[in-house]
């Protein structure tokens, strides 16, 4: 059987960075990080993700505050409520809940903040200091998928890596960030051909697509570590169930280490948003 990764213990770890920041700053600068979280709409999946992210920030001492507006508010509402935030110097990160409505241009909205401000990494200006290998303020899935696989291996230099998704938010992000770390990486997707046969060349296999169950035990190279980014919302018996991209009861049998899900990554990225917020504040008071 596979090393359970537990992401659950390693993000209360980061949790107890990111309070040992909030610790520090409130002693150098008599200044609390400050969150701002928005939420357009009423998404369910998007309420409860906010609702942890809140609840951890508590927890870590980050000043939150919350902005939750109806799903057909206007792109020119919106705009002002980022400039607004933008302006403010009590807020040192903004985070606004993705997907957003149809009408909203989701692209103008995360360019529009600043990018010091940006907890997400999702500005073109930290993309592209991320592309580049300088310092920025790196998504927040990514990097906690990286934390885990620093967690079973020392040495990352070297190792083959697959990343099987294409995402702004994941996949090229976590290239960027597998390539700092000398992996030799290569992104499937889609229109991969013979995609198991790519995967089954992984050292390092993160599976970020949304499709669940899609990695079977036979993409799987023996020894191999496995990250599952996928959350997906299956009904089994008539009961609601988290599950991944990857069939873990079947790679856990031929992989040396997982991430499970629900525990594992998801954990991570929250953690790893508000050790980016305690950065931003650090960053933005010295």
């Amino acid at each position: 059987m596979a090393q359970v990764i537990d992401g659950k213990q390693l993000a209360s770890q980061v949790l107890e960075d990111a309070a040992a920041e909030v610790e520090w700053l409130k002693h150098h600068f008599e200044s609390v990080p400050g969150l701002a979280v928005v939420l357009v709409g009423d998404d369910a999946a998007s309420q409860i993700y906010v609702r942890n992210k809140i609840k951890r920030a508590k927890e870590a001492g980050i000043a939150s505050f919350e902005h939750y507006l109806e799903a057909d508010t206007s792109q020119a509402t919106l705009d002002a409520l980022i400039q607004e935030l933008n302006d403010d110097p009590g807020v040192h990160g903004i985070l606004v809940q993705l997907p957003l409505p149809e009408h909203i241009d989701e692209a103008r909205i995360i360019s529009s903040i600043l990018p010091e401000k940006d907890v997400d990494g999702f500005h073109p200006a930290n993309v592209g200091a991320l592309s580049q290998g300088r310092a920025s303020l790196v998504p927040c899935t990514p990097q906690g998928c990286l934390i885990m696989l620093r967690h079973v291996h020392q040495d990352l230099s070297g190792k083959n890596a697959v990343i099987v998704g294409r995402s702004n938010i994941v996949g090229k992000p976590m290239a960027a960030l597998l390539l700092q770390e000398n992996c030799t990486v290569t992104i499937a997707h889609s229109r991969t051909r013979d995609i198991r046969k790519v995967c089954q060349e992984a050292d390092i296999l993160i599976a970020a697509t949304g499709s669940p169950g899609l990695i079977q035990s036979d993409w799987v190279k023996p020894e191999a570590t496995v990250i599952d980014v996928g959350i997906n919302a299956i009904e089994v018996d008539g009961q609601r169930k988290l599950i991944g991209d990857v069939d873990f009861d079947g790679a856990s049998q031929v992989a040396g280490a997982i991430s499970p899900v629900p525990g594992g990554v998801g954990p991570m990225t929250i953690a790893c948003l508000l050790l980016n917020t305690t950065r931003a504040a650090k960053n933005q008071l010295t």
